[in-house]
């Protein structure tokens, strides 16, 4: 199993986002973050906490763990 990489789940969110047609500002308020701390994310710039993940998750209508399925087949498939 490879290690755990944030970069990843940012790539899995960015493109979640854009399949789901919300912009960062839409997609950030929806979770209750801050619209720099999601672009900070989605560009690999900052590691999300778990707290992020589910609101993100809960947002985008994903349960935390299938969104952590999506990260976990985007490890493995780099």
């Amino acid at each position: 199993m490879k290690p755990y990489d944030h970069r990843a789940a940012g790539r899995v969110l960015r493109r979640l986002r854009l399949r789901s047609g919300l912009s960062q500002e839409t997609l950030s308020g929806l979770a209750g973050l801050a619209r720099s701390h999601l672009a900070m994310i989605e560009s690999g710039k900052k590691d999300p906490s778990v707290d992020t993940l589910w609101r993100l998750a809960d947002a985008l209508g994903l349960t935390l763990s299938e969104l952590f399925r999506l990260v976990e087949d985007e490890i493995g498939g780099e």
